[in-house]
């Protein structure tokens, strides 16, 4: 019989809601960064701190970082994690979508600390799960391409048509208002890693997903 690489060998499943774990370390993160300030320049993403002050460790805990002035940031966020997350933990196991999780939200913020330094873009403050979150929802749109979402609660919408619709919409933004302070290729990098792992690790073509040929 023949073995499967390492790259592809499949952990053990198992449930222990590792998305509200990540939820918690998220909320734990915004109160303490709410009362000390300091901690916000210290976790979330610099390229100058990152690079040259040897804070290595901030393309791994930006994702944890949430604006403590803006609610707003940290709920939707949260809410969408915890919406689509669940979903892709009960499919996956909560080991494969916690290192799915993890993973994404490390190399978008590796895929964006390397534009930030070719673009000379030195004093972005990269903080929030977004990356993580929309790589969360295209793994969600691959492993459910039939459900609908109801977009703004009214628009009902196929899963994987919301995701080209948001890769579309992120491109744009990014492309037209560079300086809007959203992180949008930080977006776009959760998609295509999220793309990547579902290659390489599970096997699975999100492509061949949307397109119905798989």
């Amino acid at each position: 019989m023949r073995r499967r690489s390492v790259i592809r060998r499949p952990f053990a499943y198992q449930q222990y809601n590792a998305v509200l774990w990540i939820v918690a370390a998220n909320v734990i993160v915004f109160a303490l960064t709410s009362f000390v300030m300091e901690l916000t320049t210290l976790l979330a993403m610099n390229p100058i701190e990152t690079m040259r002050l040897g804070m290595f460790w901030q393309p791994f805990t930006y994702m944890f970082v949430h604006s403590p002035t803006n609610y707003a940031h940290i709920l939707f966020n949260m809410f969408g994690l915890f919406i689509f997350g669940t979903q892709v933990e009960r499919r996956l196991g909560s080991t494969e979508f916690l290192v799915f999780y993890l993973v994404a939200g490390l190399l978008a913020g590796v895929m964006s600390l390397f534009v930030y330094l070719v673009s000379g873009a030195f004093h972005i403050q990269l903080l929030g799960a977004s990356g993580a979150v929309f790589a969360t929802l295209l793994a969600y749109a691959t492993l459910y391409p039939d459900s609908t979402i109801f977009l703004f609660a009214i628009v009902p919408i196929k899963a994987p048509a919301l995701v080209i619709g948001f890769t579309a919409l992120e491109l744009f933004r990014g492309i037209s208002n560079p300086q809007s302070g959203v992180a949008h290729l930080t977006h776009l990098a959760g998609f295509v890693v999220a793309y990547i792992y579902f290659r390489v690790r599970l096997g699975i073509s999100p492509f061949r997903v949307f397109t119905g040929r798989e």
